[in-house]
């Protein structure tokens, strides 16, 4: 285990092949990071036509790492605007916005990017500690339990982005299943739902799917919007460098906190269904109620910008766990990125432990190499970068939608999946305006072959009695208390609006 980890080490910062895609993938990520609207998701999205072909060791860490360091600048924006890049920033808008208005934007900004490449680094660390912990639960897995995992993958993910109704996003998870099985029968050879159009024997293209269901809905919406993407003004951006330099030395001043916040993010990280913006609120509300003078948050306090911050960026390191080990992605993000996964080559599962050991290091390697650059490299241009938040957003509509064109063309290329793209975009879209969920459909088209091939092997060694396999009763319970309580959930607001009279 230890040559295994300090050999990947070595191979990774001996390559300048992987790590000029590391530097590619940090300067890429913080771009996207810092401009409001455009996530981590629709990053991944973008980046997998370029990936293609690409050998798996360099497209994974190149994808991974511009993925982790998403969040080190979506502060960027909710500090000095007050505009969230992401959910997952919400919380640093309470006590990072407050500090700008102060004339203390330069210490709000040394502080949390500090703490989240803090935060992300504590976060690879927890994942390779939980390494030989998690390998005896993984290898206990059979076909029968991965046939589940498959079915709960999509419903934490419906949780998830579910909104208040998991429904919904089951519903588009099963879809997303149900395209799966377009092409060859893997247990036949027979032609499923292809007609006559050779193209589809092979299933729909992947990197189509996701290009259609998250880059063009974003994009139109984009479109239709108009105007800057931080419609705000320009006060509270000056800042000093020194300023900058006081905010880095709030994080070892906090250590504890910083730890403390850092290993509550990765280990919500290895929950599906919580995802990175609960671990963001669970560790700003963990500040609060340990601090001595709690009443200084929500006006400037700046452990209220370094706890959400350390949590978002650890929630990585502990997310990446179940989406290699399990195949249940930790957020709707990780559902994209384990799509691009399986595109380089890369099968979640076991053999991840028995075959791929090297290239799991390597992963966790790159997080914590990538967040040292991110940190350094943004403590220097973060100035210049938050004016990109003033671009107006119609203005990359155009250039986007080509790239994602020629995307998806390139891919196979086959023009008829400019076909799927305009179908699935039209539904994409359509999912958005409505407020339905789009991750799900991405998972559930990921999972379907392997749900599957996984259903028929465990028919044919044990028949409807892989049911009760003690492995499988739990994830069966699993499933169905996950259901239950978004179902609890969602109805506790109509019970409460009920019993006041709002409603009859």
């Amino acid at each position: 285990m230890i040559d295994i980890m300090f050999s990947s080490l070595f191979a990774m910062l001996s390559s300048p092949h992987i790590m000029g895609l590391m530097l590619l993938g940090v300067f890429l990520g913080l771009i996207v990071g810092v401009t409001p609207g455009i996530g981590g998701r629709l990053s991944i999205a973008l980046a997998i036509p370029f990936v293609f072909g690409m050998d798996m060791v360099g497209g994974a860490v190149f994808l991974l790492t511009m993925h982790a360091v998403n969040g080190t600048s979506g502060q960027i924006s909710s500090i000095m605007f007050g505009v969230p890049g992401d959910g997952d920033d919400a919380a640093t808008v309470l006590d990072g916005y407050p500090m700008a208005k102060k004339g203390e934007a330069g210490r709000a900004l040394g502080a949390s990017i500090t703490a989240s490449g803090v935060g992300g680094i504590i976060g690879a660390i927890v994942f390779a500690i939980m390494i030989p912990i998690i390998e005896p639960v993984v290898l206990a897995f059979s076909p029968a339990e991965f046939f589940l995992l498959a079915l709960l993958g999509i419903t934490f993910i419906a949780f998830i982005s579910g909104r208040g109704n998991i429904f919904k996003g089951i519903i588009v998870g099963f879809y997303g299943m149900i395209l799966a099985t377009v092409g060859m029968d893997p247990q036949t050879g027979t032609a499923r739902f292809a007609g006559d159009y050779l193209f589809l024997w092979d299933g729909l293209s992947l990197v189509t799917a996701v290009l259609a269901l998250f880059a063009v809905p974003e994009m139109i919406a984009l479109g239709v919007k108009g105007g800057s993407i931080a419609a705000v003004s320009l006060e509270g951006t000056r800042y000093s460098y020194r300023q900058l330099l006081e905010g880095v030395m709030e994080v070892p001043r906090h250590w504890w906190l910083v730890v403390r916040t850092s290993i509550i993010g990765a280990v919500i990280g290895m929950i599906p269904g919580l995802g990175s913006s609960a671990a963001s609120w669970f560790c700003y509300g963990h500040a609060v109620q340990t601090s001595k003078t709690p009443e200084r948050f929500g006006k400037g306090a700046v452990e209220g910008v370094i706890a959400p911050e350390t949590g978002s960026n650890s929630r990585e390191g502990g997310s990446l766990l179940p989406t290699l080990f399990f195949g249940i992605p930790g957020s709707s993000g990780f559902a994209v990125l384990m799509g691009a996964f399986l595109i380089l080559g890369i099968q979640p599962g076991p053999k991840m432990i028995t075959e791929q050991l090297p290239l799991v290091w390597t992963l966790i390697w790159a997080l914590v190499v990538g967040n040292l650059i991110a940190v350094i490299f943004l403590l220097f241009i973060c100035r210049w970068v938050a004016m990109l938040t003033f671009i107006n957003g119609a203005m990359i509509v155009p250039f986007i939608v080509v790239l994602v064109a020629v995307g998806s063309y390139i891919n196979e290329g086959r023009w008829e999946n400019l076909l799927i793209l305009v179908g699935l975009s039209a539904i994409g879209y359509g999912l958005l305006r409505a407020g339905w969920p789009r991750a799900p459909f991405v998972i559930g088209l990921v999972l379907g072959g392997i749900a599957e091939k996984s259903l028929h092997t465990a028919l044919a060694l044990w028949g409807l009695d892989f049911f009760l396999r003690p492995l499988s009763l739990v994830l069966i319970g699993l499933i169905v208390a996950t259901i239950g309580f978004a179902v609890y959930k969602s109805m506790r607001p109509s019970k409460a609006l009920e019993e006041s009279g709002v409603v009859p």
